[in-house]
Order: structure tokens, then sequence, then C-alpha cells
């Protein structure tokens, strides 16, 4: 298949490109894709680092096909058509990928190899930006990784970058009434895992935070600093959905057992009771840099960084990372 469009100034850069055979050439064209690629590769995989590595598997793959690009297609569509499938390569090796159910009460997830994504590496172009938010929050992300790997490229290609069923077919060597077929059950997954969320992703939506959201996140670094364990209580929803990655699972708890059992592990215990926090935001959510000043030590260190999801006002869910372990957030090591 190929789009009905005129050969354009990208296609023509790419094709003069390859047919220098210069790599640096070849490379300085397509980088112009980079971030949106590896976006793409995010939402198939859920994890920053398998996504930069993929990326560049496209761009290997790119270069070594390079011949067979006659700019029929749009070299965007191109590229995503290589990098999904580069994806869905990795996913068919990798058997960890799939969420898989635990023996914990209150279960919903489990997906340890989740990361998060910092913002400053999202597209910039701004029609991108509108529709990223909820196709890059933590639970969109995690919610696709609950389809079979082609149901889930099918279902990115289609309802979050628009591709039409045939496009898509194409694309994944499948049928349009197969991809059609996948579309609808990947659907239906998706309103069970997203109960109450909005689920057009294709129409406009603002991606800056909102001012509950900023009061929420500093609110929550102020309780903290302050130990103040009803303030951090008062912010939790009745029901909270909490998950501290790597571990296993995400936990749906009430506020009260969710801060008992905080305090019960450690925190706001002697050598987890001195705080600073700075607010950010990652995968276009607000999120609290939390840094602790052990006894005897002069400076607070990274520790966590919480990714919060906030409903009316409240953090209807949690997520935790080692914020040290997460470098390419670019997170300062002291406070």
């Amino acid at each position: 298949m190929t789009d009905a469009r005129p050969l354009g100034a990208d296609e023509a850069a790419f094709i003069a490109a390859a047919g220098s055979g210069d790599p640096a050439r070849f490379a300085l064209v397509t980088e112009r894709q980079r971030r949106e690629l590896q976006v793409h590769c995010y939402r198939m995989l859920a994890n920053y680092e398998d996504a930069q590595d993929l990326t560049q598997e496209t761009f290997l793959r790119a270069w070594h096909k390079r011949e067979s690009f006659q700019g029929h297609a749009a070299l965007r569509t191109w590229l995503y058509r290589i990098a999904t499938n580069a994806c869905l390569d990795f996913l068919e090796k990798r058997n960890d990928r799939t969420p898989r159910p635990v023996e914990v009460p209150g279960e919903v997830w489990e997906v340890p190899h989740l990361q998060p994504y910092p913002d400053r590496m999202l597209p910039e172009d701004p029609q991108e930006a509108v529709v990223a938010r909820e196709t890059v929050e933590l639970a969109f992300i995690v919610a696709v990784q609950h389809l079979p790997p082609r149901q889930r490229a099918v279902f990115v290609l289609r309802d979050v970058q628009g591709w039409p069923a045939s496009k898509a077919a194409d694309a994944l060597g499948l049928t349009v009434a197969s991809v059609t077929s996948a579309l609808q059950r990947a659907r239906v997954t998706m309103r069970e895992q997203l109960p109450g969320r909005r689920l057009d992703w294709r129409s406009p939506a603002t991606h800056e935070l909102s001012d509950d959201e900023r009061g929420v996140v500093k609110s929550y670094i102020d309780a903290h600093e302050r130990n103040d364990l009803d303030g951090l209580m008062s912010l939790l929803r009745d029901e909270l959905r909490f998950a501290m990655l790597p571990d296993p699972g995400t936990v749906t708890i009430g506020a009260e057992e969710a801060v008992d059992g905080w305090v019960s592990g450690g925190l706001f215990q002697r050598g987890y009771d001195d705080w600073r926090g700075i607010p950010t935001t990652v995968n276009r959510m607000p999120a609290a840099v939390l840094y602790r000043r052990a006894p005897g030590d002069p400076e607070h260190r990274l520790f966590v960084i919480a990714v919060l999801h906030v409903v009316d006002g409240k953090i209807a869910e949690l997520t935790g990372f080692d914020a040290a372990g997460q470098p390419w957030l670019g997170l300062s090591p002291t406070l």
C-alpha cells in the first residue's frame, strides 16, 4: 500500500541520503523522527531503556533497507512500520513482558519493567503534544501492556496514531478484517483496564497541569517535609491504587491503610524523616521528587520519584520509582 501524496521534502532528503551511502548524512535525516518513534516504542514496551534500544534498531533496519524506500509512502509511515515490527520481534523473544497475576490482595496489574518517561524527551511537535498526555500516562501505558503484542500494535497504530485499517494491515502483514477484529478486542480490554477514563485519544486534550494537580504536588511535598501524616492521608482518595516499582503489582488500598503501611515499613521513622522535595512532571503527569537525609549525612540524597494521578483534588493513583535508578530523568543526585 502507498500513501496518496506527492514526494515531500523529508522523502526527497531521505532518498538522497540513502543514495549517497553516507551514514552520517542518513543519520541527520532520520534523527528528526527519533523522539516520536521512541514514544511509539515506549507505548509498545512500557520501558524507556528498551524504547531507546528499539528506536536505534529501527534506524539500523532502515539503513539496511534504505534502497527499498522509493517515496511512495511517507517517510514517517515507513519508519513507523519498521519500528512496530522491531518491537514485535523484541516482544516475541521476551516472554517476561506480559502482565501476570500475583497473589496479592487487591492486585490490579504487574508490569515490573515499567519505567517513567522524561517529558523533555517527548516530541516537540505541538500537534503530537496535544494528544500525548493521556497516551503516555502510566495507567494508559500499563493498560496497553495487557494486549497481546500484535493486538497492541493494531491498537496503537489505529487508535493512537489514527492510521486507517488498510494502512495498519499493510504495515503488519494482516488483512483489513483481522485488523478490525483485533482493534475491537483491544478496545474492550482498554475499557476494562481504564474505567472512568476518556477513551477518545485522538481528539484534542490539554497537556498542561491543572491548578489542582500543581496544588496537590505541593501539598504532598509539604506533608513529607513536615512529617505530617494526617496531611498526607488527607491528600489520598479512599481507594488508592499504589505501586512501588520494581516490586510486583499494584494494590488498591484505603488512604489510612496506605499511610500505616508506609510507616510500618520505616518511612517517617528515624532515618526516614528528614525530607526535601521538588515538583516535576514525567509521562506528562504531576510528580514529586523526594530527597532523604540520613543521620550524619550533610546532604539530602535522591530517593524516590512519586508519580501522581490526581482526580478532583485527591491522589487516585501513586506510582513510586527508585529515582536513582532512572538516570535518564536527569535528576540531581543531591538537594
